[in-house]
């Protein structure tokens, strides 16, 4: 049996619908938990852990997505809508924003991160500072059974 063309996109753009909703909903109340670099600041201290809490990841249009987070950036502690893109390595989610503002942190704020398997990796540029970031995934469902586990 032959697969018609019209057939083979189908199912690509099914499969890619599948991958979108997964990313959907296990970024929806994960955390990430890692760690970063500053460009020309490795002095030897230790890591600092850094966590961003992500209340919801939507898909707009496109690749456009929305993902609304708390963001703790030094004195700043606020909940903000961030506008982003969303390209795929094949299953894999690499968030992109270039150059936005983010309301009471300032502008100019530039990232490419990749997800996969419960670890997040990329790169991360504000202004002209700039370095890597990486850590782990805690979904929301994690979250909850260690939550009911104590």
């Amino acid at each position: 049996m032959m697969l018609s063309l019209s057939t083979a996109f189908a199912d690509d753009s099914t499969q890619q619908a599948e991958l979108e909703k997964k990313f959907e909903k296990e970024m929806s109340g994960a955390t990430l938990v890692g760690h970063f670099t500053v460009d020309g600041r490795e002095n030897g201290n230790p890591l600092r852990e850094e966590r961003y809490d992500i209340a919801s990841a939507k898909k707009l249009q496109g690749d456009q997505w929305v993902l609304t987070a708390r963001i703790k950036y030094g004195d700043n502690d606020v909940n903000v809508p961030i506008p982003l893109n969303v390209y795929w390595a094949g299953d894999t989610p690499v968030i992109s924003l270039t150059n936005i503002s983010i309301p009471g942190l300032g502008n100019a704020f530039t990232s490419r991160v990749m997800f996969y398997d419960g670890r997040y990796a990329g790169t991360w540029q504000h202004g002209k500072v700039g370095g890597n970031l990486w850590g782990k995934i805690e979904y929301a469902k994690e979250k909850t059974d260690s939550e009911n586990d104590k």
